[in-house]
């Protein structure tokens, strides 16, 4: 299987402008799955959640998300990518993923970081594991890598895949994603974008990229730049992700004590 992402620098706020370079980037590249960072379209410093309103897109009738179907039919390919949702009176930070049979599923981030809170509801979505006709992939979104317990579920749930778009300022990320896939033995593609935000006076947020794909052994197969948009396609095999075993004697799920992981 083949999978890719694309590290991006959005121009906040030009969503016709970030969603077209996205998509003829994509349109000339072959894999299965493309997974694209966290507000891919719009930016990530909002003023405030008057603003976030504004520019967030319902899915799936918005414009990204039905662009993003008409590519992924085109170049039969699933797409992950993540954007600012508007549903009713509420705006989530979101992800959708479409394919070549159209719109497959949302996920609504659950943790949200620092002044995300006051832009953006909390997710109400479940963690669900969408099954791509090749592979069973997982959504979180950048802050949830901090909470082990979303990799979990996602993995006893069977994902194969944890696709991860992210906005990430926080330097540990890359490395934890390791130890997240060793924990859960399945593949993460964290799709990150570059640049510098400050469009609140002295809050300057600068995001470090390192875009990744990292195996259930822990290897990283590529890491990009920290300063540069780019695109990557490496070939994966899922087989060493649905085995779940250590070795002769440990299995990662079967040996679990539920019955010690308790708070009384």
């Amino acid at each position: 299987m083949k999978v890719g992402f694309v590290q991006n620098n959005p121009l906040f706020g030009s969503i016709t402008n970030n969603l077209a370079r996205m998509a003829s980037v994509l349109a000339e590249q072959s894999a299965d799955l493309f997974v694209l960072p966290e507000l891919f379209t719009t930016g990530y410093q909002f003023l405030d959640r008057e603003e976030a309103c504004r520019l967030a897109e319902p899915i799936p009738d918005g414009l990204t998300t039905q662009t993003l179907v008409s590519l992924a039919r085109n170049i039969n390919t699933t797409i992950v990518a993540g954007i600012a949702e508007r549903e009713g009176d509420a705006v989530y930070n979101s992800a959708l993923m479409v394919g070549p049979k159209g719109y497959l599923g949302k996920y609504q981030k659950a943790h949200l970081f620092d002044s995300e809170k006051k832009i953006f509801a909390p997710g109400t979505t479940p963690l669900e594991v969408f099954d791509t006709g090749i592979a069973r992939v997982g959504i979180m979104i950048c802050f949830d890598w901090r909470f082990p317990e979303t990799a979990r579920t996602l993995a006893l749930k069977g994902a194969d895949i944890i696709a991860h778009p992210a906005n990430l300022v926080l330097e540990h990320c890359p490395e934890a994603m390791i130890t997240r896939c060793l924990e859960n033995r399945v593949f993460i593609v964290t799709a990150d974008r570059v640049g510098i935000e400050e469009r609140i006076e002295g809050q300057p947020l600068k995001f470090i990229g390192q875009s990744q794909v990292v195996t259930p052994d822990g290897d990283i197969l590529y890491r990009a730049s920290v300063d540069q948009e780019e695109f990557k396609v490496l070939e994966i095999d899922l087989h060493q992700a649905r085995d779940k075993r250590i070795n002769s004697l440990n299995h990662l799920f079967e040996d679990r004590r539920e019955d010690l992981y308790r708070i009384e």
